[in-house]
């Protein structure tokens, strides 16, 4: 039997982190190993860091690879080091707590790497008052027909009703075959207004393309060749990959940073574990400064209203 790769030490900043079979494979079609997947997050290290400060975190684990099974973590994982943050949740519908990772710097990524995380998916709340969401995520999901042109249609019209609202979004691939765009807000509403609010966002995005967009909540009803605004992702407990966080897929695509100009240029596979490194050594965290730019959703519980005395309702959120 061949024995496992020897571990290596990492020093991240005043932190020493043991990565054990640092030569086994993660993304076959690549041969990209566990040692290149830490290096990757090392080298956008202030930017994962920036994306996950605070917040609880689910990982999504390979601990064979993508070649094995995937684990959606809430728990942290045993064997945690004394230094690893945690924050606890309590979740209604199993009337059970659990105490999930809540990044506070560079080594917290590491190590979960180590324990074979790949993605990382934060909570829209941080850890200070986790029932009050401090960022608004808008999710451009395609349907089965869709195409990557039709999201980039979306993402521009969607851009002219942030400017029309006069608040900033940050964009992002999602590594997958859409498009996220984050909006930090006052943390003063919870979970359901601002899935409420996330809702009459989706609606206006909607009546501006209907031949493109739909907000129709059951999957089975939409037209397949309609993209779908997920206003459910900012539903309690409802996580997607967190910006610069590596996907599970053969490309190793990563969910990355754009600006809007770049938008209509640009294609999912561009962003890679092999690609982003350089990228971010030339450009920097291109959501950096999203603290900077607080937007209150005033306006678009407004409009929430206004749709709901005109008798279309919101579906109930799911229970967390």
């Amino acid at each position: 039997m061949a024995s496992s790769s020897p571990a290596v030490e990492l020093e991240v900043d005043d932190r020493l982190v043991r990565v054990s079979n640092p030569e086994r494979v993660y993304f076959p079609e690549l041969g990209a190993t566990k040692l290149d997947l830490v290096e990757y997050y090392l080298a956008v290290g202030p930017g994962i860091v920036n994306a996950l400060f605070e917040r609880p975190c689910m990982l999504h684990r390979f601990p064979k690879g993508l070649a094995g099974d995937k684990v959606h973590q809430k728990r942290i994982p045993q064997g945690a080091p004394p230094w690893i943050e945690t924050v606890q949740l309590h979740f209604p519908r199993w009337n059970r707590t659990a105490d999930e990772l809540c990044v506070t710097e560079l080594a917290h990524v590491i190590w979960a790497v180590q324990m074979s995380t790949v993605e990382f998916h934060p909570w829209n709340s941080r850890r200070e008052d986790t029932e009050k969401p401090d960022e608004w995520r808008i999710d451009l999901d395609p349907g089965p027909l869709s195409d990557w042109p039709q999201v980039q249609r979306v993402a521009g019209v969607a851009h002219e009703i942030l400017d029309e609202l006069g608040a900033t979004g940050f964009p992002k691939t999602s590594g997958g075959s859409g498009l996220h765009v984050y909006v930090r807000i006052r943390p003063d509403h919870g979970h359901k207004e601002v899935r409420r609010a996330a809702l009459a966002f989706a609606r206006e995005v909607e009546r501006r393309m209907p031949d493109d967009v739909t907000t129709t909540w059951w999957r089975k009803d939409r037209d397949p060749h309609h993209l779908f605004v997920d206003y459910n992702q900012n539903a309690r407990d409802h996580t997607i990959a967190a910006a610069y966080s590596v996907r599970g897929v053969p490309e190793a695509r990563v969910s990355a940073p754009v600006t809007w100009d770049e938008i209509d240029d640009v294609e999912p596979n561009d962003f890679t574990i092999q690609t982003m490194p350089a990228r971010f050594a030339e450009i920097g965290d291109l959501h950096a400064d999203i603290d900077d730019h607080v937007f209150d959703i005033g306006v678009l519980r407004e409009w929430a209203d206004r749709d709901e005395r005109e008798g279309k309702e919101t579906p109930a959120e799911p229970d967390a």
